[in-house]
């Protein structure tokens, strides 16, 4: 390790918000897309669908980013997690693409408009819930002999995987919700609260449940949560999302359009606190460290200098795009 600069952490901060940004932005088009179904008429569907027609390709960006960002900075890593969630992997992909082509063709093939209509909010479902089995997947480990996953094909599929896949359902349909409700008005956007208010049950339900599983996994994170004095530390993480969950349930009934979002938004940050807390430094849950896994200084460095580059366009081009797409949405001319 240098005794100059450890380009770990910087990795570390890199990769986390790659995944944070994918996680949230495309977190929830996914929901826009799981409420599209739900919507009663052709209005009201072409309204949910140009709420996110300008910025829904970009937000995948971040996933890109975030898996050659694993595979640079920490291949070992990359090696034994890619394996393990092979399949959940595979079907978020070809998900995701259906989901893509859906979109696309629903504009285009009037005579198969409902199929593609249906496309477009399973493609969502399916994408949004083979993210979930990977996330439980990873927070549960994987069998590993030496450097290399010595599981089966299907370890991924665990009572524990299935929860968290059917949680993130919830937790997506909740941002995307916030932002129907940001982005829509009249009855596209009383749906919207409506069926926010049943997503965060969920989510409420979800983070609980998980909470309280995880610990149960490993003696480690149940130390680092509830030995003293951690648990006088970390407590205010659990109050938090008590308080933000509460904020978010009062907004949802109320009439800001703003609110809703930020606290969806605020669930998710204290979720991702949650896991960060749980699991770090691993990077290869109870096996392999973020240091351990690393690949050479020299590529780190390499590879840095091109992603300190790209970073910074990345961001500005997000940012300019939601900014040109502000303001509210309609069914017949798109943003006004």
């Amino acid at each position: 390790m240098s005794q100059v600069l450890d380009f770990v952490p910087i990795w570390t901060l890199i990769l986390g918000m790659a995944v944070f940004f994918y996680v949230l932005l495309d977190g929830f088009d996914l929901g826009v897309g799981m409420l599209y179904g739900f919507a009663p008429d052709t209005a009201s569907r072409n309204t949910i669908m140009n709420s996110i027609a300008p910025i829904w390709d970009g937000n995948e960006t971040w996933l890109v980013l975030g898996g050659l960002g694993l595979l640079a900075a920490f291949p070992l890593a990359f090696a034994i997690i890619i394996p393990a969630v092979y399949f959940p992997v595979l079907v978020m992909l070809l998900a995701l693409v259906f989901r893509g082509v859906a979109f696309e063709f629903r504009f285009r093939d009037a005579e198969h408009k409902t199929f593609w209509d249906h496309g477009f909010c399973y493609g969502s479902a399916v994408a949004t819930f083979a993210q979930g089995v990977v996330l439980g997947a990873f927070i549960q480990g994987f069998e590993v002999t030496g450097r290399q996953f010595s599981g089966g094909s299907f370890d991924f599929l665990t009572p524990f995987s299935l929860l968290t896949g059917f949680a993130l359902l919830f937790g997506y349909g909740l941002l995307g919700a916030g932002w129907l409700i940001l982005k829509t008005e009249g009855e596209v956007q009383a749906a919207a609260r409506r069926h926010g208010r049943m997503c965060l049950v969920g989510v409420l339900v979800g983070i609980s449940v998980v909470s309280i599983w995880t610990p149960f996994m490993s003696q480690a994170i149940a130390a680092r949560w509830f030995a003293w004095p951690n648990i006088l530390y970390l407590a205010p993480v659990p109050v938090a999302t008590a308080a933000v969950a509460f904020f978010t349930w009062r907004v949802l009934g109320s009439a800001s359009e703003t609110k809703p979002f930020v606290g969806a938004i605020g669930l998710f940050v204290l979720s991702y606190v949650g896991i960060a807390i749980s699991l770090f430094p691993m990077i290869v849950p109870y096996h392999f460290t973020l240091w351990e896994s690393a690949s050479s200084e020299r590529t780190q460095a390499f590879l840095l200098v091109g992603t300190l580059v790209l970073l910074p366009v990345i961001l500005m081009y997000t940012g300019w795009s939601y900014w040109v797409f502000r303001g509210k949405v309609r069914a017949d001319v798109g943003y006004h």
